[in-house]
């Protein structure tokens, strides 16, 4: 789950980390009085999406008057703002951030991330901030420092003084960074976070530490444990047919092919994703249906794809574990039944109770292609998309 800029910088406040004084606004004369109530004279509006890239898009302006804060939030309400991680369709802009402005004297990059490998908290560190991180990891390796955090002792002082140094926090700042750094790994690890960054953090004018910006990812698991975080969701941000499937316990996401899968098991469908482009095709969606699904569940599966406009094929490749395959093959038939199935349907079933799975499927009187295994119901489908 993923939170707005605005909404992150709640909780960095909550750990004591520094930001700038800002309030989230919904309209332009929200807007207007938002940059009125902070004072000065130099305001930033900001975008509220999430994506990354807002400024490059033209999401982010610095305004010098409160008639530039009126300007500026009227072009960005509403607008279709196209980034590198929205896609070329755009994100509609619902809400904006309005901040003082700040004396950047330096930029720089903080975050945190779950190291699988070594199974600790990895605290990332780079003196290239404003930048994509992935950018920095490809042209300038050397530029990143990177510290594995010990889960019993945390991140202690003198480890987070040493990276403010190795990326060229000034002493004067050194303190004040200790306290960013140490405040983010906190609230990356109470807060059941998958992903925490700061950037840029900046150094000021004055030698003060700030972080301009805050991204969160949020593991889904752990929200049970987070009603706070929960409340922060903006469904505006999140595909409706992710929602939709949220409801009946699946996990959806939808992609730009034409081949509809329906799988249980989330690397059992990466295989078949896999296996797809293998012979050419192209899916549209990667959907696991869990280890528990029924007639129900795989009937909303089938509602979900049917929703795509771009479908021209299904596969159902499921392997019977839990899930016993007659039950499935049972669940299968009435979905096609109940959603009047117009596009070819490919089943590929194997594991427990696969005889009596195929028996259904086959006496179902339903134009089902049978696959006899991946590779050949993977074929099959993507001969079946392609018409």
């Amino acid at each position: 789950m993923k939170i707005h800029e605005y909404q992150g910088k709640e909780i960095l406040r909550e750990f004591g980390v520094p930001t700038p004084r800002g309030a989230a606004c919904f309209s332009v004369n929200d807007a207007v009085a938002a940059a009125h109530g902070l004072g000065g004279n130099v305001w930033v509006v900001k975008a509220q999406i999430h994506a990354g890239g807002r400024g490059k898009g033209g999401g982010v302006k610095v305004a010098k008057s409160l008639d530039e804060v009126r300007k500026y939030a009227g072009q960005i309400l509403g607008m279709h703002l196209v980034t590198h991680q929205t896609g070329p369709e755009g994100q509609v802009v619902r809400r904006l951030l309005i901040e003082e402005g700040a004396q950047i004297a330096k930029e720089l990059y903080v975050g945190m991330v779950v190291d699988r490998v070594s199974q600790r908290v990895a605290l990332l560190a780079s003196s290239e901030g404003g930048m994509e991180i992935e950018e920095v990891a490809k042209h300038n390796p050397e530029k990143i420092h990177t510290v594995r955090i010990d889960p019993m002792a945390g991140l202690d002082a003198a480890e987070a003084a040493r990276v403010a140094r190795d990326i060229g926090i000034p002493d004067a700042a050194n303190a004040e960074a200790v306290q960013i750094l140490q405040g983010l790994y906190r609230a990356f690890v109470e807060k059941d976070a998958m992903l925490a960054e700061i950037n840029p953090l900046v150094i000021t004018a004055d030698n003060r530490a700030i972080a301009l910006d805050a991204k969160f990812n949020f593991d889904s698991n752990a929200l049970y444990r987070h009603p706070e975080i929960v409340a922060m969701r903006d469904l505006d941000e999140e595909d409706p047919a992710e929602i939709e499937a949220s409801k009946f316990d699946l996990a959806y996401i939808q992609l730009d092919g034409n081949i509809g899968c329906l799988v249980n098991g989330a690397g059992l469908a990466m295989a078949t994703m896999d296996i797809i482009k293998l012979y050419g095709g192209s899916p549209a969606n990667f959907l696991d249906v869990g280890g528990g699904a029924n007639k129900e569940k795989v009937t909303e599966a089938f509602k979900l794809m049917l929703k795509n406009p771009n479908l021209k094929a299904i596969l159902v490749n499921i392997f019977g574990g839990i899930m016993k395959c007659d039950v499935i093959a049972e669940g299968v038939v009435a979905a096609a039944r109940e959603v009047s199935l117009k596009v070819p349907l490919v089943v590929r079933l194997e594991g427990t109770n696969v005889d009596l799975g195929k028996k259904i499927l086959a006496e179902s009187g339903l134009p089902i292609i049978s696959g006899n295994d991946m590779a050949d119901a993977a074929q099959k489908v993507v001969a079946a998309a392609k018409g």
